[in-house]
């Protein structure tokens, strides 16, 4: 039986409310985003052992479900494929069962010490390709099938919600890691001066965290 839906006087119900209540978008946070994998956000994903995958079934209901394994386990195979292995779980496949009626994902990579993260969206196939599997076998086991992930945009997400939930800890970002003033450098074409933006993020991050 379908849930009632929630009710809500002070519901925002229109683009032009919203609009209206939170303002413009920061420029940046609009010319950032890329239709493809530049180097920065490659090497993002190299260093990330987890993401969340994020689909949608046939009836409209999302799913966001965890991945994870040792950095770089989602294989960038080009600038606008990535692949990801699908290790061994519960085999409920909530998200392998939406992408066969609904190709489109997004994913959310994390690196243990970064405030910032990768977003990532496309339209995912769900292979079984035997030159796949056995190249994303781990300890000897391949994955019973690998997302290819047909990207169509990629840009990342400031500090602002990490930094707030405190989540790493004294947890140290890795050196080799590419910085936010590196990935918008690249992404804008060097329309932004990625060095200028990382002296400024920790006053204007710390700044506007509320």
């Amino acid at each position: 039986m379908p849930e009632a839906p929630l009710t809500d006087p002070h519901a925002v119900t229109s683009l032009e409310a919203l609009e209206a209540l939170y303002g413009p978008p920061n420029h940046n946070s609009v010319i950032k985003v890329r239709r493809d994998l530049d180097a920065p956000s490659a090497a993002f994903i190299a260093g990330s052992p987890f993401c969340i995958l994020s689909t949608r079934n046939a009836d409209g209901r999302v799913h966001g479900t965890p991945r994870g394994d040792g950095p770089g386990f989602v294989q960038v195979a080009s600038p606008t494929e990535l692949l990801l292995p699908d290790r061994r779980g519960n085999n409920r496949l909530d998200a392998l069962r939406d992408i066969v009626s609904d190709p489109n994902v997004a994913l959310l990579f994390l690196v243990p010490g970064s405030g910032e993260t990768l977003r990532v969206g496309g339209k995912a196939v769900i292979s079984t390709d035997p030159a796949l599997r056995a190249r994303l076998a781990h300890q000897g086991k391949e994955p019973a099938t690998v997302l290819r992930v047909m990207v169509e945009e990629v840009f990342f997400q400031c500090a602002r919600a990490l930094l707030r939930s405190k989540l790493w800890g004294e947890t140290r970002r890795p050196a080799s890691l590419p910085t936010a003033g590196e990935l918008l450098e690249s992404a804008t074409g060097g329309a932004v001066d990625g060095k200028v933006y990382d002296a400024e993020a920790p006053g204007r991050l710390t700044g506007s965290l509320y």
